[in-house]
């Protein structure tokens, strides 16, 4: 009959345990910051009918992600948001002839949207995977799109390669995707663009390329949503990007360029203003030195000073 299991923060050292999923009454499962270690096993039978919430983050999983659990995770392909619902345990009891009833609410800590967050009350409708943070290798299985209910997605930290898939645009309930800290490559699919819930997304330090897709949600995704991927292009990071075909110059020879243009620029202006400052000077040198100037001025400067002397005598 039990409901929730929490382990996490503990110095467990062990492999998966995948024999708990025989606990068919199972919602929550959280070995969070422990040091399970080696591959998660292929389930065996109807495993985890009713898991919603499984946290392995921070321990050293191996291997590729467990691609056959996500089929047989019945309770995540299941949207179910009808009126908001608690989970909760009741706990009841008697003593002689005195009985008390009361709720017990389940709790947990959570990494959401990349920030570590306290549940006091886990809501029924919330489906949640955590598997950051450990050595899982390979491709993002195909068959994680069938876990329709799935809000909260964190697959980072890991060694994942290869393409995002556009499969992911299946999870319209999807309201945070974490993949950062892979090394996936190839485009961002722009079939992402339709999951209109989504409020966090984070896909920097990888090897991804090509145009950022534009529209919805990804107007209000910031630049550290996408940096440490230097093939990437486009809003909002300040990397333009070129048709097929078409590169930009190399940013080396255009400064150069630029540079020598303007160097030739300035000695021209350089040159004329010399040039022009010389013609001024020579005229006007050359108006006072020139002989017959002299001669004439001499003799026009010199009849006046005679005029006045003889005046002065009389």
């Amino acid at each position: 009959m039990l409901e929730l299991l929490n382990l996490g923060n503990n110095q467990i050292e062990d492999t998966s345990p995948s024999w708990l999923g025989r606990l068919q009454e199972l919602r929550i499962l959280i070995l969070r910051h422990n040091g399970f270690h080696g591959a998660i096993e292929e389930p065996k039978s109807n495993e985890f009918p009713k898991l919603r919430i499984l946290d392995l983050s921070f321990n050293k999983l191996t291997g590729c992600l467990p691609s056959r659990h996500f089929q047989r995770w019945k309770a995540m392909k299941v949207v179910d948001i009808g009126k908001l619902r608690y989970l909760e345990a009741d706990v009841s009891f008697a003593v002689g002839e005195r009985s008390w009833d009361s709720d017990f609410s389940y709790s947990m800590t959570m990494t959401k949207a990349g920030v570590e967050t306290k549940y006091e009350r886990i809501q029924d409708f919330l489906v949640a995977i955590d598997l950051s943070s450990n050595k899982f290798d390979g491709c993002i299985p195909e068959d994680i799109q069938m876990l329709k209910a799935l809000q909260f997605l964190n697959l980072s930290n890991n060694f994942l390669s290869g393409p995002i898939p556009s499969s992911l645009a299946n999870l319209s309930n999807l309201q945070a995707l974490d993949l950062s800290r892979n090394k996936l490559s190839g485009e961002i699919p722009q079939e992402l663009v339709q999951l209109t819930f989504l409020g966090f997304f984070n896909v920097s330090h990888n090897q991804l390329t090509g145009p950022i897709p534009q529209g919805k949600q990804f107007g209000t995704f910031e630049n550290n949503s996408f940096e440490g991927n230097l093939g990437l292009c486009g809003n909002p990071l300040s990397k333009k990007c070129y048709p097929k075909g078409l590169s930009p110059p190399p940013p080396s020879l255009s400064k150069k360029d630029d540079g020598e243009d303007s160097w030739l620029q300035f000695g021209w202006k350089a040159i004329m203003l010399g040039y022009g400052s010389g013609v001024v000077n020579g005229l006007v040198l050359g108006y006072f030195f020139n002989p017959m100037k002299h001669k004439l001025f001499v003799k026009y400067f010199g009849r006046k000073m005679q005029t006045r002397r003889r005046g002065r005598m009389n």
